[in-house]
């Protein structure tokens, strides 16, 4: 018997939560739970609140099923902290305080994190956060942001310095914070479904997809295995566009711009070739709960293949490029390192926690249609620094490369949608791999509307690991290593 399948054994579950079970814990269950957490026999996968509730989504990828949701009753607004023992929870237990005022027991770190002091009648000037301190003789601080000199989203980040070196790196994010929990209450599907896939716009398939299978799974209903392949060729190109503009940022942030040129180009015919064929440059609005709103036709399949033939011509010639410039090497070889152990104990996802040793793909692990009956590669490297976050990269350009030919040509005939099942109630949860990692909804539908939805971006969980990775470097490789992990500001401050 598995940890997990031995922790909840005998636990009462909520009968309409799919496709893993649901379970209500009491105060010992959730510290054990915890504590499990905490030896790294399990992985934190999400935890969130409600009003009167806390909910907590693990995996043990040896159980089955491989995942579960605690769910304990906070009948006097508190709940022990699973921060107190596992430091991967702490960010999340902050915002379940700030968004509903549930009091984490044990928190070690009490501060807001979403509510920057706007919220209420008690107004707070943005300086009074107070940031943790760093003693030490001759430190400085930089402070970077909350606004930056690209075309990007707000985020501050406070340096203590001891010359170049940096000592400590400190976030506070949150200054993107839309109230997508409140904005999905009460939400018909439709509109919910938008709202997701509107989350974050390099990711808008993967948060599409997630949702369009938490919502199928609530309701039963399956959708055609044509939109499944669809749903697949989209997530492949989305994650193509990514990688390949992620390379030539980071090479651009290492001094090599030539590169940022090329992978421009090539990122730039994957967004055209995805609107000539799906309708949207980042394929937004096209995957819906029960399946796809278009399809492809003959021509656009043609028109990808001839797309996968450029990529498979030109990226190699760029990856040649790469290995073959000692000074870019000298940027990124040794620079960020992200030490495996913290990987781990983070559960991080994607290029992150799979150039630091985490061999974990949503695709692979948590298998979904159609990457069930599909071969391929999950590159893993141990080194975890900027030069093995940029090889998972384009290792998986390649993987994708390859799926994607596979799915156009074997690509089922048929419809592209089926009519969502009506329920009663119903509770769905999916994770989907998106190009930085696994996104997770969990939602509940009651008479066609959402009653709770909550979304975590893989960033949750990545964001602190980049504190950790920078110390020791020096302040001139931060953009280099911040590019590196790419973390999500959007996806994170929902």
């Amino acid at each position: 018997m598995s940890l997990l399948t031995d922790l909840i054994a005998g636990r009462e579950q909520v009968i309409d939560h799919r496709p893993w079970p649901r379970v209500l814990a009491d105060r010992g269950l959730w510290r054990d739970a915890a504590e499990r957490l905490a030896d790294g026999g399990l992985s934190l996968l999400s935890e969130w609140g409600e009003p009167g509730w806390v909910h907590m989504a693990v995996l043990d990828t040896a159980a089955s099923p491989p995942v579960a949701v605690l769910s304990l009753a906070c009948p006097d607004g508190r709940f022990p902290s699973v921060g107190a023992v596992h430091p991967a929870a702490i960010r999340l237990e902050r915002a379940i305080r700030d968004l509903f005022g549930l009091a984490p027991e044990g928190l070690p770190d009490t501060r807001p994190w979403l509510d920057h002091g706007r919220w209420g009648d008690a107004q707070e000037p943005a300086a009074s956060y107070p940031f943790l301190p760093a003693s030490g003789e001759g430190l400085h601080q930089i402070p970077v942001g909350p606004v930056h000199a690209g075309i990007i989203e707000p985020g501050h980040f406070r340096f203590t310095c001891d010359g170049e070196t940096i000592v400590r790196l400190e976030q506070r994010l949150g200054y993107v914070h839309k109230g997508v929990d409140l904005l999905m209450t009460g939400a018909p599907v439709a509109r919910a479904a938008r709202l997701a896939g509107h989350v974050c716009g390099d990711s808008t398939v993967a948060y599409a997809l997630a949702f369009a299978r938490a919502v199928e799974a609530a309701t039963g209903t399956t959708p055609p295995e044509r939109a499944v392949w669809l749903r697949a060729v989209m997530a492949e190109l989305e994650r193509l566009a990514n990688h390949i503009g992620d390379f030539g940022a980071i090479c651009n942030d290492g001094g090599f711009a030539i590169m940022l040129a090329h992978c421009g180009i090539l990122r730039e015919t994957v967004l055209r070739n995805a609107a000539e064929c799906f309708g949207h440059r980042l394929m937004m609005d096209r995957i819906v709960p029960g399946g796809v709103a278009g399809d492809l036709r003959p021509v656009d399949v043609t028109h990808l293949q001839a797309l996968l033939r450029r990529l498979r011509e030109a990226v190699p010639r760029l990856v040649r490029l790469y290995d073959d410039t000692p000074s870019l090497q000298d940027r990124t070889v040794t620079t960020g390192i992200l030490n495996p152990v913290l990987a781990k104990q983070f559960a991080a996802g994607g290029y992150v926690g799979r150039a630091s040793g985490r061999s974990f793909d949503a695709r692979r692990d948590l298998a979904y249609a159609p990457y069930d009956v599909l071969s391929f590669a999950v590159p893993v490297l141990q080194e975890g620094d900027v030069n093995a976050r940029v090889w998972i990269r384009l290792k998986e350009i390649d993987a994708s490369l390859i799926l994607l030919d596979h799915l156009l040509r074997e690509m089922p005939e048929g419809p592209v949608a089926a009519p969502l099942r009506d329920v009663a109630v119903g509770e769905g949860m999916a994770v989907a791999e998106a190009f930085r990692g696994d996104v997770l909804v969990w939602l509940r539908i009651a008479n066609g509307v959402i009653e709770r939805c909550h979304l975590r971006d893989a960033s949750w969980f990545q964001w602190p690991l980049l504190e950790a990775a920078i110390e020791g470097n020096i302040v001139a490789d931060f953009p280099i290593c911040n590019k590196s992990f790419n973390c999500s500001y959007s996806g994170h401050d929902l």
